[in-house]
């Protein structure tokens, strides 16, 4: 089995973290910081939205259980791909939308999803999504990483995690381990 990754950044880590560590096909999530100027950046840093890093997701899948494009389109359909620099309250180039190519392939394969997503008028503005190279990963501070699974009676993660997840788990049915 030879795994591959792909990187999303889709607003809050820990939304899309819980999401995607979900499916099935997915080995590992990483909660991180991606596309900015600053080395080894803090969550407050990233926060403060002048390193210019995203807040994303590193995901190793196997692309024989899950494909790429499977992963687009659970990327697109659990957040907003249409608000720039934003997702709900979390307002900021830290919360953009935004795909982290690791190959031709997946650049190609993002542009064509959102083509497609876009002919089908699956969203009712423009898709804002950026595709960029992926740049240097900066793994989360540990507390960042699980943290749906090891906090799930805040308030953040009962109203707006859990919402999210229970319609996931209903657009996606098939796709959950």
């Amino acid at each position: 089995m030879a795994l591959e990754q792909a990187t999303f950044g889709a607003g809050c880590f820990w939304c899309t973290e819980a999401v995607f560590q979900n499916l099935k096909g997915v080995s590992a999530c990483t909660s991180g910081y991606m596309g900015g100027e600053v080395i080894n950046p803090t969550y407050d840093e990233v926060c403060g939205g002048d390193t210019g890093h995203a807040e994303v997701i590193q995901v190793d899948f196997d692309p024989e259980v899950i494909t790429y494009d499977e992963l687009l389109l659970v990327f697109f359909k659990t957040h907003s791909p249409t608000t720039l620099n934003r997702q709900g309250n979390d307002v900021g180039t830290q919360y953009r939308s935004v795909i982290f190519y690791h190959s031709q392939e997946q650049k190609k394969s993002a542009e064509n999803m959102i083509d497609q997503l876009t002919k089908q008028n699956v969203f009712d503005k423009p898709i804002v999504t950026e595709i960029t190279p992926v740049s240097e990963f900066y793994k989360a501070e540990d507390y960042h990483q699980n943290f749906f699974s090891t906090n799930p009676n805040k308030a953040y993660c009962v109203f707006v995690i859990q919402p999210k997840l229970d319609k996931f788990s209903k657009d996606f049915q098939d796709k959950l381990k």
